[in-house]
């Protein structure tokens, strides 16, 4: 299996259809995040039989020049949102790691797949693409991991990650906690550990840990 025949097999779909034509729409008639060439980065990145981790995001950054197909993901030399801030500030408190850039390329490149639930959004308008039907294609995403040959580990932020967990199948693992917004990093996302907790859980599956300072 690979992403290739999985995406399209979802593009023949009529809710996918249906979704294409109000993002052509939307592109053409306005300013979209991401490029239309970086809707799928994340499965360019990271190859489905390579998938050892599953970041789940909720929809692209809506700010100018941040989002870039990755989950929680900025451009290099993009002053970094406040979620991301938080997320390398636990990195550095689990593991001394301290990253500046925030392209993390370099993680997908390991396979962790960066996933938003929702792959665009509307300039300035944060979950205005919440209702096009992008939560039925990344339910078939994860879906399509429930087949893969090896345990997955999951990382779910927050309550709106949380929710796809009847959607994860057992024999993968979770790792969730509060979300690292500001408004929800102290709920239980600061000292959550889960760069460290993922490393010994790869181990334990004969899998090599990702190096989180790429």
């Amino acid at each position: 299996m690979n992403w290739k025949k999985i995406i399209q097999r979802e593009m023949t779909k009529d809710y996918f259809i249906a979704l294409q034509n109000d993002l052509d729409k939307a592109y053409a008639g306005g300013l979209i995040y991401p490029s239309q060439d970086n809707i799928f980065r994340a499965f360019e990145l990271c190859d489905y039989t390579d998938v050892k981790l599953v970041i789940i995001g909720q929809d692209p950054y809506h700010g100018e020049g941040q989002a870039n197909g990755l989950a929680f993901s900025v451009y290099p030399n993009t002053k970094l949102p406040p979620s991301l801030r938080n997320i390398y500030k636990e990195l550095e408190s689990d593991l001394g790691i301290v990253k500046e850039s925030g392209e993390l390329e370099g993680w997908a490149s390991q396979g962790v797949l960066l996933l938003n639930k929702i792959l665009t959004v509307q300039a300035g308008e944060p979950a205005s693409h919440k209702d096009l039907g992008w939560d039925q294609f990344t339910n078939a995403i994860i879906s399509a991991l429930n087949e893969h040959p090896s345990p997955i580990i999951y990382i779910l932020w927050g309550k709106f990650a949380q929710g796809l967990k009847p959607l994860i199948g057992e024999q993968h693992m979770i790792i969730e906690s509060a979300h690292p917004s500001p408004l929800a990093a102290y709920r239980g996302f600061f000292g959550s550990k889960p760069f460290s907790l993922v490393n010994e859980y790869l181990v334990k599956l004969d899998r090599s840990p990702i190096d989180w300072s790429k």
